[in-house]
């Protein structure tokens, strides 16, 4: 077998068989195939596609290529949720000790931010003494004992994922529908759950800009949980605007608290409890969506769901009073206010500017190398749709370096429209992608 020839093959439109696929792979990550004969193969596959048993094929021999994540020794069914990244999207801190809360074990690994979207583990590091390197051993002890852990990523979770998706980042493959939904699933399938809750964003601030797109991507993704034997359930969601008010790693934690105490931004609020609930279903822990529903609610009303978020911060070596104090984050030296240039509605508020601003004050990574500063970022008070008079603050700036504050309001403010009409109101939620349908 001779990898010009596999590449040849998928060239021409073929069907690769598991055998040629592990033979590239392996080939790959142990260094016999070099990256210019991965680069052609991946750009045969952006112009080819794959077909479904193709990509799981793919994706499970990614998945199987480094180490595997072993949750059973966990008891009950273990869901995990992903999201494809999007700005000021804090579901996760809200969405795992919420289901926790309700019975269901969350056993979840997460990455750090890269570019203009952010990391769930950097966010839990602004909790101070906040754990995210627990030991398999402590990872799924932890849950037994209290129904939740958040982890980083390992090293060796998915290595030839690791390695394709440096590879397409370079070689302009990166926005192939098969490679995307194989590198996705690949991690959540090496990381042990039983089932997923997919949140594929659509929009201006995410990566498929157009729903057709992200249909596509989320069915794909679907389409292989089923195949891999996990059940699997995809909701496609807006980023035409952030979805949350606080952008930055230390306001999105204070966002999320405000959340889980019942006061957060209404569309945070509504996604999080949509994706709740398909996790209690996927979990078997509901009779039906209603049955589902009422206890997601209940739990933020009756705030169990904070109190594992506080359980959560304890266990992991964490400060549990920033629940209750949330000035024991880390704070900014500098504020600036972002002011309405006019009087009229919110037309628009564009994520990726305000998500490279975030960056740009120090809130995010312009390489893997990038030290960023846990307390700056931007917290907004308007979405689309609002009404604002002349001169009311639209958002707040939050630095420790006054250059990059006078650089950031310039770009913050050009992320805002205002107009005299009211604008349609992107829904929240497109759409909803089982098995079922396909």
């Amino acid at each position: 077998m001779h990898a010009v020839d596999l590449i040849r093959k998928k060239r021409d439109g073929k069907r690769l068989s598991r055998l040629e696929l592990e033979f590239l792979m392996e080939g790959y990550v142990g260094g016999s195939i070099p990256d210019y004969q991965m680069a052609a193969w991946n750009m045969a596959v952006y112009f080819r596609g794959m077909d479904p048993e193709e990509i799981t094929d793919l994706t499970l021999i990614m998945a199987h290529s480094g180490d595997t994540l072993d949750l059973s020794a966990i008891e009950g069914v273990k869901v995990d949720k992903h999201s494809t990244g999007g700005v000021g999207d804090t579901t996760t801190l809200i969405v795992a000790p919420l289901v926790a809360s309700l019975g269901v074990p969350v056993a979840k690994m997460s990455g750090r931010g890269l570019g203009h979207t952010g990391g769930t583990v950097d966010k839990l590091e602004s909790i101070p003494g906040f754990r995210v390197d627990l030991n398999p051993e402590e990872f799924v002890s932890q849950v037994n004992r209290i129904g939740l852990s958040l982890v980083g990523q390992t090293g060796q979770l998915a290595p030839a994922d690791k390695l394709l998706y440096a590879l397409r980042d370079v070689t302009a493959t990166v926005e192939s529908i098969p490679l995307i939904a194989s590198s996705i699933m690949s991690k959540k399938i090496a990381a042990g759950a039983d089932g997923f809750v997919l949140d594929v964003k659509v929009g201006s601030g995410a990566f498929m800009k157009t729903e057709e797109h992200a249909v596509e991507l989320a069915k794909t993704m679907v389409q292989i949980g089923q195949l891999a034997q996990r059940d699997t359930v995809a909701l496609v969601t807006d980023m035409n605007q952030p979805l949350g008010r606080g952008i930055g790693n230390a306001l999105e934690i204070k966002e999320a608290i405000l959340t889980l105490q019942g006061e957060g931004p209404s569309r945070l609020t509504e996604l999080c409890i949509e994706l709740s609930v398909e996790m209690l279903l996927l979990a078997g822990a509901a009779e039906d969506r209603s049955d589902a529903k009422r206890s997601v609610e209940k739990s933020l009303r009756d705030r169990h769901a904070l109190r594992r978020f506080r359980e959560l911060i304890s266990a992991q070596g964490g400060d549990s009073n920033v629940v209750d104090d949330v000035s024991l984050l880390p704070q900014a030296r500098y504020t600036r206010d972002i002011l309405a240039p006019d009087t009229g509605y919110v037309q628009a508020i564009d994520p990726m500017a305000i998500g490279i601003t975030a960056m740009e004050l120090g809130a995010g990574r312009e390489t893997k190398d990038t030290i960023i500063d846990l307390a700056v970022g931007i917290e907004l008070h308007t979405e689309i749709g609002d009404y604002t008079p002349k001169n009311a603050v639209m958002a707040k700036l939050f630095a420790n370096d006054s250059k990059k504050l006078e650089d950031a309001a310039v770009h913050a403010l050009q992320a805002f429209q205002i107009g005299e009409g009211k604008p349609t109101v992107p829904p929240t939620i497109y759409r909803k992608i089982t098995a079922k349908e396909l």
